[in-house]
C-alpha cells in the first residue's frame, strides 16, 4: 500500500520570536507557511520570508475560515504572552478540525489548558532549553534529548571501560540499563550500533534510557 504523501502546508498564528522564527525555519525545510498576526509591523517583517501572510484576529474565527485555515493539516499557535488569545486561538482551531495543532506554552498549567481545549502537541520553549543546557553545563553530556515518561537521548564520550570492547563484551546495557543507539568515530559519520561494534577512544556515543540512567552513564566520561 502506497503512503499518503505528507501535505506540507502549514499555519503559523503568532509571529513573535518563537513563532517567526519556526515559520521562517520551515520555509528554509521546503514547506508552504501562512503567517497570521494582529500587529501588521510584525506580519510586514515576514512578508518576504513565508508563502503567505496576513494581519487577522486569530480568535476570531470567520477571519480564520476566510484565510482556509480550516483547510490545513498542520497548525502551531506561537503565541505566547496573551495566554487568552493563546487558548482561545487553539480551541478555534480545534473546533475547525484542524487534524495536527502545535501550541506554544509559557508555563506547565498554560499547557494543561491548551491539551484541554484540543492542541495534539504543546510546547514550552523556554523551559525545555533551560532543562537541556543545565544538563549539557552540569554534566559530561554533549547533547541532551528528553522525552515523555522520564525518557531520553544522550550524546556523550565513549567511557574508559568501554573501550576496545564490542557493546556486548563492556556490558553496558546490563550495567546501567541504557542502549547505545548510534556510535561516530572521529573524522567519520554516525553509524548504527550493534552488538559486534567495537568502541575506540575518541568515538562518541547517542544513548538512550531513562533520563536518570543517561545522565549516570555519561558521568562516567
Amino acid at each position: 500500500m502506497a503512503r499518503k504523501p505528507i501535505d506540507h502546508r502549514i499555519v503559523v498564528l503568532g509571529l513573535g520570536r518563537f513563532g517567526g522564527s519556526l515559520a521562517a525555519e520551515l520555509v528554509r525545510r521546503g514547506w508552504e507557511v501562512t503567517g497570521i498576526d494582529a500587529n501588521p509591523q510584525v506580519v510586514q517583517t515576514y512578508a518576504d520570508q513565508l508563502t503567505h501572510t496576513a494581519i487577522a484576529n486569530t480568535t476570531d474565527e470567520e477571519s480564520l475560515r476566510q484565510l482556509g485555515v480550516s483547510d490545513m493539516t498542520h497548525a502551531v499557535v506561537g503565541i505566547g504572552t496573551d495566554l487568552e488569545a493563546s487558548i482561545l486561538t487553539t480551541s478555534l482551531l480545534a473546533d475547525l478540525g484542524v487534524p495536527k495543532i502545535w501550541a506554544k506554552a509559557v508555563n506547565r498549567q498554560h499547557a494543561r489548558i491548551l491539551e484541554r481545549v484540543g492542541a495534539h502537541h504543546v510546547v514550552l520553549p523556554e523551559h525545555e532549553m533551560g532543562e537541556r543546557v543545565a544538563h549539557l553545563v552540569t554534566g559530561h553530556i554533549l547533547n541532551f534529548i528528553a522525552f515523555e515518561d522520564d525518557y531520553a537521548l544522550v550524546k556523550a564520550r565513549a567511557p574508559e571501560e568501554a573501550i576496545n570492547k564490542t557493546l556486548a563484551d563492556s556490558g553496558l546495557r546490563s550495567k546501567y540499563g541504557i542502549t547505545v543507539v548510534s556510535i561516530k568515530r572521529p573524522g567519520e559519520p554516525f553509524t548504527y550500533a550493534t552488538a559486534d561494534t567495537t568502541v575506540y577512544s575518541g568515538d562518541i556515543l547517542i544513548v538512550a534510557g531513562r533520563t536518570s540512567e543517561v545522565e549516570t552513564f555519561a558521568s562516567l566520561t
